[in-house]
Order: structure tokens, then C-alpha cells, then sequence
């Protein structure tokens, strides 16, 4: 029995749309998408305006998983710094990484201007530093988005800062006007419909249990099964225990938000006048930013154990009256988490497991832009173009330690110290 999606703000506000049938006997395609959040309904829909006969079938609701309930930040580049991305591929080909997670932000706009998806998309993107040693890393970061061409960053001391968020807590910032921020239950959805309306048969309540290679693949579920010329995995951190190879390079951790009480405009606008998306660089970093209807969306609190907070609602409330205490008045009316997937490198996960079998995975936080570029990368390798997917492809990711039985408890330990250092 399908899951209903999280008890959100988003989930609240969510825009219409029909609920799909499960899959019931068996069916053949071009190409079976397994996954319905940004990345599956990303693929499948570059893969339909390309001609292909495609399925995409989702294990609960469309936008269940963390496209569903993230914070909704549209954020260019990658967790990991562009250093690292040079390590694996050299500078040529890091450029090419660069421009691609550009061209990913790029594709959501486009994306939303040609479907009408009303997702209440902003622009503006804001870092902040709250310690001093932070200030020299926006810094660095700035010079590095230079150098790769990205302009119309700018770095902020704490004046200009304090303009733009009414907080004592940031003590410097580097605002990027080409990010933004969105609704991303609406924009998951308003994917789907588009989906529908180029042709793609969609079947919710209908997960994966197996899959069998071959020419064509064969994708199982309880009630059908699923015969594919090609095979897109998207399912991030929900897909990995029913192929295990998936789960090696990947860990599911829990993250939370919170959702206050209407402000009402002006105060609301008080708090984020220019009204970015905001996110500090605490390696355990928090995320806020503005709501259509005048709420401070607040999220963090990063669970690595997957073990939740007993009370997420109180927890998460507590984090952000350290940050805005003048919010001590506001109740918060929602409280709701769940996985995302993180990779050790902190770099997306991108491979075959078949040679018409392909994954993308491991977003580490900036999947609302990622994700759809790989669902467009994944088409691009369907139709024979694999040249990019190839490329992301080739990032080494070392599996976490401890296996699947002790990486949890190791990660834990090691987040930790990085929890220690951000209280320093």
C-alpha cells in the first residue's frame, strides 16, 4: 500500500494532481523509468519529447521522496568544491562539470516557463558565514566561481549581510542572483503532468522488487512486470535495498524542517527583504527562506544516525531562535523529514549496472538543479548521446566505511568531529 507524502507544508499547499493506477499485468516499452520524484519525471520526460515509448512507475506518490520535501534550493555547482571535481578530472573536464550544473539551473526555469508549472519560484541565492574563518571561504569560493565564468556573484560583509537577512548571527555572505528557490512538491508534480501530456504512462503505488538483466530488461513488481529496451533507476534514497550495488556508494540520512505560522507580509519581509534563498556553511549547515504565503521555512538538524529527533517540530524551533529570536511568538504549524542521499565525495553518483541499464544518485543536497539534469544526461544516454553521462560517470566513489551493517555508526562518529568544529 502506497504512502501518503509527508504530513508538510508542501504537501498542504500541494497543487492538483490525479492520482495514476498501479501497474496490474505486464507491459512493454521503450524505456521504464523506476522512480517518481525530479530525477525519474525529469527523465522520462526528455525521454518522451525524444520519441520513446516510456513508463515511469513509483513505488508510493509522485514526489514522495526528498523532491517532494526538500528545502528547495536552486543552487548552482556541486556539495563538493570544484578543487575536488579537478582531482578526478582534470581542469578541462571540471569546466564541463561547471557548466553543466549552470545549464541544470537553467533547465529548471526553462522547465517551469514552458510547462506553466506554478511552483512560486524566486530568483536569488544567498551563503552566509556565521564565524570569521567562513568570511575567507565565501571569499575563495567567489574567486573560484570567477574563475569558471560564473558571474554576478557578489561577497557581502556584515553590513550588507544584515541588509539582506535580519539576523546578528552572519558575520559575512556571497550572494548568487542566478540561484533562487522553489515550491518542489509543485514543481515534482507540474514534471508529472507534463509527463502525462507527452505521452508517459505513470503507475503510482507500484514498487520495484526485482529486476532482470537482458535485452530487453525485465523490471518486477508485485503485480506485473515490466519488459524495457533500456532501464533508468531513480529512486536515490529509497531504491538501494532493492538492488544493493546502489546502496554502496550511498547513505541515507534524515533531514528536517519546519514550516511557522503566517507572518503576514511585512513581517515576513522584514526577515528576508530581497527574499533569497539563505543557507549558512557549517559543514552540519541550516537553510531558510521565505514561503508564497509569508512562513519562515527553516531546515537542518541533519540526522545521520536516521534515528529522529523525539520532538522535530521543537528541535527545529529551537535551532532557529538561535538565529532569529524575534520568531519566539510564532508557533510553527508544520514539522516533517525524511532521506536524502549523501555520497562520501559529496559528488553526484552516476553509472550502469547493465549496458541499457543506468542510475544517477546521490545529490548530497543540491538536487533540485541535479536532478534535472540527470534525468536529461540519462536520455541523452538512452538515445546513443552518452558522451556527458560518461562523464559524471567516471567520479570515483569509495564506499562509506563499515559496510552496509557499521557505515552508519562510523559516520556518525566522524560527523561528530564536524559538528565540534562547527561549535568552534
Amino acid at each position: 500500500m502506497a504512502e501518503p507524502h509527508a504530513n508538510s507544508y508542501y504537501a498542504a499547499s500541494a497543487t492538483t494532481f490525479t492520482d495514476q493506477p498501479p501497474l496490474e499485468g505486464d507491459a512493454k516499452v521503450d524505456v521504464c523509468v523506476v522512480g517518481g520524484g525530479m530525477t525519474g519525471c525529469s527523465a522520462a520526460l526528455h525521454l518522451a519529447e525524444r520519441g520513446y515509448k516510456v513508463m515511469l512507475i513509483e513505488a508510493n506518490r509522485i514526489g514522495f521522496g526528498a523532491s517532494g520535501r526538500s528545502g528547495g534550493q536552486l543552487i548552482a555547482g556541486y556539495a563538493a568544491d570544484m578543487h575536488k571535481v579537478e582531482k578526478y578530472v582534470g581542469p578541462e573536464e571540471a569546466q564541463r562539470m561547471w557548466n553543466m550544473s549552470v545549464e541544470a539551473v537553467d533547465l529548471v526555469r526553462e522547465r517551469t516557463r514552458r510547462h506553466a508549472i506554478d511552483c512560486d519560484l524566486v530568483d536569488g541565492h544567498l551563503h552566509v558565514g556565521v564565524k570569521p574563518r567562513h568570511c575567507e571561504e565565501l571569499q575563495d569560493l567567489a574567486e573560484e566561481w570567477d574563475r569558471y565564468g560564473y558571474d554576478g556573484v557578489r561577497y557581502l560583509d556584515r553590513d550588507a549581510v544584515r541588509e539582506r537577512v535580519d539576523s546578528d548571527a552572519y558575520v559575512c555572505g556571497l550572494l548568487d542572483p542566478k540561484g533562487g528557490h522553489l515550491h518542489p512538491l509543485n514543481y515534482t508534480l507540474g514534471l508529472a503532468r507534463a509527463c502525462l501530456d507527452a505521452g508517459v504512462v505513470i503507475h503510482e503505488d507500484t514498487p520495484m522488487t526485482g529486476w532482470e538483466a537482458g535485452d530487453p530488461a525485465t523490471i518486477i513488481t508485485s503485480r506485473g512486470r515490466i519488459r524495457a529496451n533500456h532501464v533508468i533507476l531513480a529512486g536515490n534514497a529509497y531504491l538501494w535495498e532493492k538492488e544493493r550495488r546502489l546502496g554502496t556508494s550511498i547513505m541515507p540520512v534524515g533531514t528536517y524542517i519546519v514550516a511557522t505560522e503566517p507572518l503576514g507580509e511585512n513581517r515576513a519581509t522584514k526577515l528576508i527583504p530581497n527574499n533569497e534563498a539563505v543557507a549558512d556553511i557549517l559543514f552540519v549547515l541550516n537553510y531558510f527562506r521565505r514561503s508564497a504565503d509569508h512562513r519562515m521555512l527553516f531546515g537542518g538538524r541533519v540526522s545521520y544516525s536516521r534515528i529522529e529527533p523525539a520532538s522535530v517540530g521543537e528541535a527545529m524551533r529551537k535551532t532557529m531562535l538561535k538565529y532569529f529570536p524575534q520568531l519566539d511568538d510564532v508557533k510553527v504549524d508544520y514539522a516533517w523529514g525524511g532521506y536524502v542521499a549523501i555520497t562520501a565525495n559529496r559528488l553526484p553518483d552516476f553509472g550502469r549496472l547493465a549496458p541499457n541499464v543506468v542510475y544517477a544518485q546521490g545529490f548530497s543536497g543540491h538536487g533540485v538543479a541535479l536532478t534535472s539534469l540527470a534525468g536529461k544526461l540519462m536520455a541523452e544516454a538512452v538515445a546513443g548521446q552518452a558522451e556527458r553521462f560518461d562523464l559524471l560517470a567516471k567520479i570515483p566513489h569509495m564506499p562509506f566505511p563499515g559496510g552496509t551493517m557499521f557505515r552508519t555508526p562510523a559516520l556518525v562518529l566522524a560527523m561528530a568531529w564536524h559538528r565540534l568544529r562547527d561549535m568552534l
